[in-house]
């Protein structure tokens, strides 16, 4: 069916093991949302806290002393020199100098772009859980059945 909607499959018509495979799947994939979510509160996080960077420049602060980050575990002693630019990593090793104006604005949009991405991922990950709970509450239904079925047919004694 290629090109079309997927086709839809009546869980309940499957046996536990394609169901127990089904679950794995979505056990999965819902661990990778998870993954996902962390990571991206990890660069919301990042943003925020470059955002408030930015917001303690002031022209009072120009000359002060200040650590500069070289990596995330080493920092070298410097000045702040220019209090009205700041330069901007903006991913996969680009730089660029951007004014305070410019650079908030910046921040706040990344940080507004990776929470919408965190919410789209969170209803996927709600839904995969959804999914995953009817799974198992079919898989429930037909362990009883199977052994409901094997005690009627057991001899009694």
């Amino acid at each position: 069916m290629a090109g079309g909607k997927p086709q839809a499959i009546d869980i309940t018509t499957l046996g536990l093991p394609q169901l127990t495979q089904l679950k794995q799947q979505l056990d999965q994939e819902i661990d990778l949302f998870g993954t996902s979510l962390q990571q991206l509160k990890i660069a919301q996080t990042k943003y925020q806290e470059s955002g408030e960077c930015v917001e303690k420049l002031t022209p009072e602060t120009e000359g002060k002393e200040m650590l500069v980050p070289l990596t995330t575990s080493m920092y070298v002693p410097g000045n702040i020199v220019d209090v009205n630019k700041v330069i901007v990593d903006i991913g996969t090793g680009y730089f660029v100098e951007k004014d305070i104006p410019s650079a908030k604005d910046y921040f706040k949009r990344k940080i507004n772009f990776v929470t919408q991405q965190m919410e789209k991922i969170q209803r996927l990950a709600n839904e995969k859980i959804t999914m995953r709970d009817a799974v198992i509450e079919i898989m429930e239904g037909k362990l009883q059945a199977t052994l409901a079925a094997q005690q009627m047919a057991a001899p009694k004694s």
